[in-house]
């Protein structure tokens, strides 16, 4: 695989990683206390850190620091929405379809080379 396919793969895979930190634990909220959700959000924080600093690293000189920057923040937006969906059991509307459109264009009219 080379850097221009890795680089963004690595970056959704922490993105979906973060978003699981940030939002999966309130599917417990319930059942599990607070302090054990931050406990268990950190030891997800770790590994996605690594992922991010790490594709960030590698990626650096075929993509610039702002184009990472697009990459983990779209990512990260889209990841937010699949947990959403798939752990919370919460819906995706038209207009948040739209919103990725929108967010899709953006990323590609920010990469873009010529």
């Amino acid at each position: 695989m080379t850097k221009t396919i890795l680089v963004p793969a690595l970056m959704f895979l922490s993105s979906c990683v973060m978003a699981l930190a940030w939002l999966g634990h309130l599917r417990y909220r319930d059942s599990v206390g607070f302090w054990t959700a931050l406990a268990l959000s950190w030891l997800l924080v770790l590994p996605e850190y690594v992922l991010n600093v790490g594709a960030t690293r590698y990626g650096y000189g075929t993509y610039t620091g702002s184009q990472m920057a697009s990459f983990h923040l779209a990512f990260g937006v889209i990841c937010v929405a699949l947990v959403s969906r798939y752990v919370l059991g919460e819906g995706i509307d038209t207009t948040q379809w739209i919103g990725f459109a929108f967010l899709a264009v953006a990323v590609v009219l920010i990469t873009y080379r010529r």
